[in-house]
Order: structure tokens, then sequence, then C-alpha cells
């Protein structure tokens, strides 16, 4: 089988890269382990960032502010070449959306609706309801069908093919019927979203989203960048962690503490409030809990009872259900227990405003990219607008690239490492070992929490560290897996826990090398931000005892850095 271009996920980024490429002419297909509409795209809830200009008080709104909010967000480390790109894009990928059917909120007079979001100068978050994102990825899907693009499904990819420093295809497993296939392709997209899941005892990310998808490329040569900074949203729902969109917050929604206060007045202006970027608010909410004024020493309350029923079920009915279905509260009568879950991972796979990586003809984007236009602290509705920006650019370069290129299967390259992922599995099926995967997986997310959660030292961060090395070991004898043939899940989750180890080595690495406080990555023996010292990106270069570590200099432009208040 052969592709010009092969996508490897179907959330937003990887179907509007497959949109791109199919109308710039070229043959697409588009590979998931779990059908496009189920992608974790589809949970982002609150809205995407645009300067329309719509909203009352945002009529002097631009590209160019939503860029200075975007680069002082991302404390002054994201690149600031992307960032205008990807906001100056913003208003013309919304109309698209519009044109394409997107049922978007409106105000009275017609216009798409916006609402505040925390770190914006102006409300410039456009939203659907609270289904923000499930809105956006199923207008996806509808052109993905209109454009008759092969959509394989349950595919699981396992391998990069690389010979000569050129991408040559990928290994998948096909699920259904348990049998590895080798696709072969000129140009390669990864658009496989987040890393979540390597802090699964306490993440909004759903059970998709694993390291696997950076590491894939990592093992092929393929760097990471800023592995260590990791956003936790403020507010994932307590007990399960399934998020409680900022767009709460956004409607008028406050946080309060165990003595009835507004506490955020304590930590920004009370002209912001609970509209602070997520790094500062996620930090003020566990100094709450630590210091005794949460409840149950474990969250906070997020009340939107002020609202009243009408506002809540016209812009937050998606929540209300949550907390209806996972904790038999409504939060048109009860406060909503909620506490920091990770979130959001702004490294990734090091590549350029289009995708370009180290391999010839291997892109990314999406969430699983860094591209890197969010830095050390992604702005909320910004990686919707992210995804679709540069799942486009991704398309079209690789569409471009491959038009002159010859349609012949490099057979022997993919023979040989669809040989090798086939005797990957005839091992795990026969392995002597005796370790459970599921409870080093169990164990990792816990250190991960434990030690390089919202507030990191160097002391936890060693131990920590140590420990993650010890679980790779362990992992080496893991107990054998059951060869089930079809949909063999074990297998599947086996090779992403393995995803989830080396991706949190890098941020493990990252974190304890990086000695200075930036954005989400907080370090209380080193509390302030050293410009001089660590204004620069970290390279993350796979080799077999761990991540190699380098650096390079972050893109500035007209921004130059300031400290950062709100």
């Amino acid at each position: 089988m052969f592709y010009d271009v092969i996508i490897v996920g179907g959330g937003l980024a990887g179907m509007r890269a497959a949109i791109a490429a199919h109308d710039a002419g070229a043959k697409v297909g588009l590979i998931s382990k779990i059908h496009p509409v189920r992608s974790h795209s589809g949970a982002a809830q609150g809205g995407i960032n645009a300067a329309l200009a719509n909203h009352p008080q945002g009529k002097d709104d631009t590209p160019e502010r939503h860029a200075y909010d975007t680069i002082k967000g991302s404390d002054f480390l994201a690149d600031q070449d992307a960032v205008e790109i990807m906001t100056s894009a913003a208003p013309g990928i919304i109309f698209e959306f519009e044109h394409w059917g997107c049922p978007f909120s409106r105000f009275e007079d017609g216009s798409i609706a916006q609402r505040p979001f925390g770190g914006a100068g102006f409300p410039r978050t456009c939203y659907g309801a609270d289904r923000t994102g499930l809105y956006l990825l199923h207008t996806l899907f509808e052109q993905v069908v209109k454009r008759k693009i092969d959509v394989l499904y349950e595919r699981f990819v396992t391998k990069l093919t690389v010979k000569g420093g050129r991408c040559a295809g990928v290994i998948v497993m096909n699920l259904h019927s348990g049998e590895f296939q080798a696709i072969g392709g000129n140009a390669v997209i990864f658009a496989t979203g987040g890393s979540g899941r390597v802090y699964s005892v306490n993440t909004t990310n759903a059970h998709a989203s694993t390291g696997l998808g950076v590491v894939i490329p990592y093992w092929a040569g393929i760097p990471l960048e800023d592995m260590e900074f990791i956003q936790f949203h403020p507010t994932g729902l307590d007990g399960s962690s399934i998020l409680m969109t900022e767009g709460c917050r956004g409607e008028g929604g406050y946080l309060i503490n165990n003595k009835g206060e507004r506490f955020m007045k304590n930590y920004v202006s009370e002209k912001i409030m609970e509209l602070a970027p997520r790094d500062i608010t996620a930090r003020a909410m566990q100094t709450e809990i630590n210091e005794g004024r949460g409840f149950e020493d474990r969250y906070l309350h997020l009340d939107l009872r002020h609202l009243g029923a009408k506002k809540i079920m016209e812009r937050l009915p998606g929540i209300r259900e949550i907390c209806l279905n996972f904790k038999s509260i409504d939060p048109i009568k009860d406060p909503i227990p909620v506490h920091p879950a990770m979130h959001y991972t702004m490294g990734g796979i090091e590549c350029d405003k289009d995708g370009v990586t180290k391999i010839d003809g291997f892109y990314a984007a999406g969430e699983c990219a860094c591209v890197s236009v969010h830095g050390a602290n992604r702005l909320g509705g910004n990686s919707l607008l992210d995804t679709v920006v540069f799942g486009a650019r991704c398309g079209r370069h690789a569409a471009d690239r491959v038009k002159k290129m010859s349609q012949t299967v490099d057979t022997d390259t993919l023979d040989s490492a669809l040989k090798e992922e086939k005797e990957r599995y005839k091992q795990l099926c026969s392995s002597s070992g005796k370790e459970n995967p599921y409870t080093i997986k169990n164990e990792l997310s816990q250190v991960m929490m434990d030690k390089f959660g919202i507030f990191r030292n160097e002391t936890d961060m060693k131990k920590g560290l140590e420990e993650a090395k010890i679980l790779k070991e362990r992992f080496a004898h893991i107990r054998a897996i059951p060869d089930t043939g079809k949909f063999n899940y074990d297998f599947l989750w086996v090779t992403e826990i393995a995803g989830n180890i080396e991706a949190g080595l890098c941020i493990a690495t990252g974190a304890l090398a990086r000695s200075e406080s930036r954005g989400s990555h907080f370090r209380i023996d080193f509390s302030k931000r050293d410009d001089e010292k660590w204004l620069k990106h970290s390279l993350f270069t796979y080799v077999p005892e761990g991540p190699q570590l380098s650096y390079q200099p972050v893109t500035m432009g007209k921004y130059k850095p300031e400290e950062r208040k709100y």
C-alpha cells in the first residue's frame, strides 16, 4: 500500500492536514487508532482564539495584540515568527469553518460570539457553547468524507521507517485482524496529540493521549523540544479530572476557597481575578490547597450559581451534563469541586512553521509538535487554533514536496521494518519476565505527578528521575502478553507504556536541568526567570541510556522579554 502523504492521527491537526494535502493534489491516507470523531480534539470545550473584534469589549482587538498576549503568556519562550503566522491566520480559519457549517454560538447581531479567556487582553475566544472542539472535529470529518479521503481507522502505528535520513512510511497493526502491515509514503505527518497519560493519575486527557506519538519519531532520530513544560489546567473535576472549561470562568464563574473567598485577588490584580493565565491560576489553586484553604485538603470550588440557570443552560450545557453524570451535582444549584490537573504538553516533536523536521519527508502538527507557539505556557483557546493553522500548512507543504516524486515503494526498507515489528510482537508474547506493565504505568504516572508536578525542586526531581530509570529497567522484564490476534489491546497498551516511559524521562531530564522558573515550569529552589541563561529551547535526542540534552535559541521578534504581570 502506498500514499503520497500518510497522516497519522485523526484529530483536528490530522484531518486539516489531510484536507490541505488532498486539495493540493496528493493521494492521502489518514491513519488513526480510533475513529476520527472519537479523537481527543473533541474534548476541547471553551473555544478557539481569533481577533475578530466581535465582542463589545474587544473592538480594538487585532492579530498583533493576539500575538503579544500569546508571547507574553508563553513567558517569552515562543518563537515569535510562528506566533505571528498563527494569529494572522486565525480570522480566516474561523471564517473557513463558518463557511463549512460549524455551528458557532452567535451574538444577537448574528456575528460569531466571543468570550474572555485567561491571559487575553480582549474577549477573542470564539465558541460553540462549551463543545467547540467537538463541533470543529465533526465539521472537518464532514469535509474528509466529502473528499473521499482514505481513512484507515483502528490501525495502530508502531514504527516509522527511515532510510538514509529520509522517511519511507510506517508500520501499522490492523487492530481488526491483528496483522502487521507496511504502508509506504513519500511524506509522513504525525498529528497524534498530547502525552497526557504520562500523568494518568491526574489528567484531563483521554486514554488515547499517550507519549507514544512523540516517542516513535524520537526513537527514529528526530529530536523532541521543550518537553519539561507541562500545563496543569486549573479546573479538573474532583475524582475524575475531567475538564471543566476555562469558559466557566470566561462566563463569570468564581474560584472559592473554604473561607468563602475569591482568593485569586491575592495572586493577580482584581481586574484579572479568575482570568489569569493557566500556570498562574493553577499555582494559586495548589497553594490554597497546600496551605489548608481547600476542601478535604483536595479541591476548591468553581461557583457558577450566580450566573443563573438560563446562562448555564445556553453557554455551559456540557459542563452541567458532566457534573450531573460524574458527580451527581447540578452547577445551577451547587458549586463544582475542582483541582488542577495535567492538561497539555507544550513541548513535542521539533519542527518549523511548516511542520518540517530533521528527517526528510517527516512532518509534525498539533499538540505532538513543538513549532513553538506556546513556549513555556499555552493560553487557553490557542490549542485548537494551533492544530488547524499548522495542520493546514503541514499538509500543503508535504503535498507540494511530493508532487514530482516517484510513487515507488521502498520495499527493502519497509520489509525490514515490518520484520522487526513482527519479531518484537513475538518477543512480547513469549517473554519470561514477571513484571506487570500496568503496575509500571501507574507507578510512572505517580512519580511524574509527585516529582514533576506544579511545584518542582532539585531533591524531588533527582529522586523522580532515578525512579523513572528504574521503571524503564523493570519494563524490560514484563510478563508475556496474550496473543489474541484481533484487537490485541495488550500489545497496544504495552507499546504505549514504553512511549510514556521515554516521554517521562525527557520531561524529567529537561526539568532537572532547567534551573529557573518559566511559565508552567516552576521551581521553588529557582523561583525567578533567568533570561540570560535559559532563554532557549531544550532539545532531546534519543540514546538508549537516556535523553541527550542540547539547546537552541528562541526566535525573537518585536516583543522583548519583560516581567510578566497580570
